[in-house]
């Protein structure tokens, strides 16, 4: 069985973007599609980026751990709401932190939003920042308008049936990357 990371990238208080991080790891567990665990960057609060974890010369416990989980997943979520037509700096500093363990790994994005557009003004940002960290980003998107009428603060969707056949789609896509990534390389 595969290992999905899900970062859930807001820090705000009363994120609801979270709740979202849940969903999908209840998804994984429940359907038995992949091992999961939910990387809460609130949990880190890396300070501001200062420099990449290659170039520190005494890198903090939390970052090497982040930076451990972000190698040792086959596959990562990342869970953002849009602000003001943006990814939050949290994510941003975490992703700048790294460099080789983001390269080639396989990821999907799920943005949210409080509006009817689901995030998806900061996707294109989001995904250019990963290409350029030679992510893979899967191109499938799941996007979630008005989040807070979406999902509760277990992660249970209010559209059961809906959310379930979206994420199908969206997971089905980041286990055939994975898969991909895994394939022997042909000359």
């Amino acid at each position: 069985m595969r290992h999905i990371s899900i970062i859930s990238s807001s820090v705000r208080e009363g994120r609801k973007s979270h709740h979202v991080s849940l969903y999908f790891q209840n998804y994984l567990i429940e359907n038995k599609l992949a091992t999961t665990e939910i990387i809460d960057l609130k949990e880190y609060n890396f300070p501001i980026f200062e420099s990449t974890l290659k170039l520190m010369n005494n890198p903090a416990k939390n970052i090497l751990e982040f930076a451990d989980k972000i190698k040792s997943s086959e596959g990562i979520i990342i869970v953002t709401p849009e602000y003001n037509g943006g990814y939050p700096a949290s994510l941003k500093n975490a992703i700048d932190l790294l460099l080789e363990e983001w390269k080639h790994k396989p990821i999907g994005i799920v943005t949210v939003s409080g509006g009817q557009f689901g995030g998806q003004q900061c996707m294109v940002a989001l995904q250019f920042t990963l290409w350029k960290m030679m992510a893979w980003t899967i191109p499938a998107m799941f996007s979630v308008p008005t989040v807070d009428k979406a999902y509760d603060e277990n992660g249970k969707p209010m559209d059961k049936l809906n959310s379930d056949k979206l994420a199908a789609v969206f997971i089905k896509e980041l286990l055939w990357c994975i898969e991909a990534d895994k394939a022997p390389q042909h000359n």
